[in-house]
């Protein structure tokens, strides 16, 4: 969205004509009508994607569907509206604004449920299995995708969902790799697909793979998908696998940041290589961010009442973004993409699974 800028007057050197007496606005009146012109250009929309992430918040009250995050909720319900009633032409702006700025503002806020602390309760074995097991997959997945012909930007945004940490690390990597709407709206749909198959399954195989709960909360941690997701599988092994299960979570999380900030370089060396004229390059500024805000939830001690506010708004602010990428989501485009993105995403899904089990195992 372009933003609305005052106009500049010049002293005319002609005789201002009868029509023409007015006098024009001054310049600190210019100033402030700028801003608030593009306020009010946006506020129709970011309301319109606030009430999609209400409603989302609200169906995840309902039993059935609470299994899935207001995140996926909410580019579920954005995505109904747009195919089945249209997005209104005066919603673009603030849908925009919402794709865009209110997203980044989300993944910075989303530092703060973060800490050093939580790094060193997983051990230096459990971050290499974790380290070993993201690497890997965003690997194997990359190279899969262009061995199947899947486009490299929804390829490397499935490899970002399944080995990072779900919807929010598809929506983070996108500032990065700019793919398309459909894309983001694809690799969303193979990340919850196959990591709610896991949330529901994973609790099945504790005792078939002789894993003890320190084994299977990493293991939950370094494989499921979205964080919810391995809450809810790592718990129905105990309150020791459900807790360890979130930290590893919560530690795999934590490389969001130099994965985007790896992709942003890549793409800015291509980017100057093939067009050096280019506009700027796409490096993830808004991840210093994140950065810095880990580091001031690890030096002081945050009350628990904010960082659970501050929680419930980032969960939130992510929600207005997913429901804003909804509004821009043409179901007829996700058809045309075929079935070859969605058998990347369960290869994936299913390699990381299986490698960071053998990695735990060798382990011990």
């Amino acid at each position: 969205m372009s933003a609305v800028t005052a106009q500049e007057f010049a002293p005319c050197t002609q005789p201002p004509t009868k029509a023409a007496t007015a006098q024009p606005p001054t310049s600190a009146s210019a100033v402030h009508a700028g801003p608030l012109a593009a306020a009010a250009a946006v506020a129709p929309g970011v309301a319109l994607t606030i009430g999609i992430a209400a409603a989302a918040y609200l169906a995840h009250e309902v039993p059935g569907v609470s299994a899935f995050s207001p995140l996926i909720l909410a580019i579920v319900l954005g995505a109904a509206l747009h195919n089945i009633v249209g997005t209104p032409a005066w919603a673009t702006p603030g849908v925009k604004f919402s794709l865009r700025r209110v997203l980044r503002l989300g993944v910075i806020l989303l530092g703060l449920q973060l800490t050093a602390e939580q790094v060193i309760d997983v051990g230096t074995s459990g971050l290499a299995i974790i380290a070993a097991s993201l690497i890997g997959t965003f690997v194997f997945t990359t190279g899969l995708g262009r061995l199947m012909g899947v486009e490299r930007k929804l390829t490397q945004l499935i490899a970002a969902g399944t080995s990072i940490c779900g919807a929010s690390a598809v929506i983070a990597t996108n500032t990065v790799t700019r793919g398309e709407d459909e894309d983001v709206a694809y690799a969303i749909a193979c990340v919850t697909i196959f990591g709610s198959i896991a949330m529901l399954s994973y609790p099945l195989l504790p005792t078939l793979l002789h894993l003890d709960a320190h084994a299977y909360g990493l293991w939950a941690g370094a494989s499921i998908h979205e964080v919810a997701q391995v809450v809810a599988a790592a718990f129905q092994d105990g309150t020791a696998a459900g807790e360890f299960g979130t930290i590893a979570k919560l530690s795999r999380v934590m490389l969001l940041a130099p994965v985007v900030i790896t992709l942003g370089l890549l793409a800015a060396r291509g980017q100057n290589a093939t067009a050096p004229t280019a506009g700027g390059p796409p490096i993830p500024w808004f991840v210093l961010g994140f950065i810095a805000l880990i580091a001031l939830n690890s030096a002081i001690a945050i009350p628990v009442e904010a960082k659970s506010w501050t929680a419930g708004a980032t969960t939130f602010l992510l929600s207005m973004s997913l429901a804003a990428m909804g509004l821009e989501t043409d179901i007829s485009k996700l058809r045309a993409k075929g079935p070859r993105p969605l058998l990347l995403g369960a290869a994936a899904s299913a390699f990381i699974a299986l490698f960071s089990l053998v990695l735990i195992k060798l382990a011990g």
